[in-house]
């Protein structure tokens, strides 16, 4: 048992990353097909109300329960939305350059290529989020 509670202490963070970002991927299907389905408005507006709704859930939850980022000066808040939405914007181009070349160009399987995709995105939101976002030496 004290094996099983030294690994999770150690690999706290990602769990709890893992953990919040399938909260965030529900959060963003659910707001998704309330938006669209419910209230009829297009799939782009859709689609990027969801986005916003989730980017926010998912910066929330990193900061506090992900990461622990316990400063709340306007400074450092500032900073740590601002670059976390730059990062997440960031890798959802690199999402949708990966799909578009992967599916449109070598038209290579799409259900695998977006596993793929996630899988670096993930990685790459995990790394920005712990060695830059939420890096209190990275605060000036």
């Amino acid at each position: 048992m004290e094996k099983v509670k030294k690994f999770y202490l150690k690999y706290k963070s990602i769990f709890a990353y893992l953990f919040f970002g399938v909260c965030t991927t529900i959060l963003n299907w659910a707001v998704y097909f309330l938006c669209y389905d419910t209230f009829t408005i297009s799939n782009i507006i859709s689609t990027i109300i969801a986005w916003i709704i989730a980017v926010a859930f998912a910066f929330v939850t990193n900061k506090l329960w992900v990461f622990n980022s316990k400063l709340f000066d306007k400074k450092t808040v500032f900073y740590e939305i601002c670059s976390f939405t730059v990062a997440r914007l960031a890798t959802g181009v690199l999402d949708v350059i990966i799909m578009f070349l992967a599916v449109d160009i070598f038209s290579m399987n799409s259900n695998i290529w977006k596993l793929l995709s996630n899988i670096i995105v993930i990685i790459l939101n995990y790394i920005f989020s712990k060695l830059y976002i939420f890096n209190k030496n990275n605060i000036k």
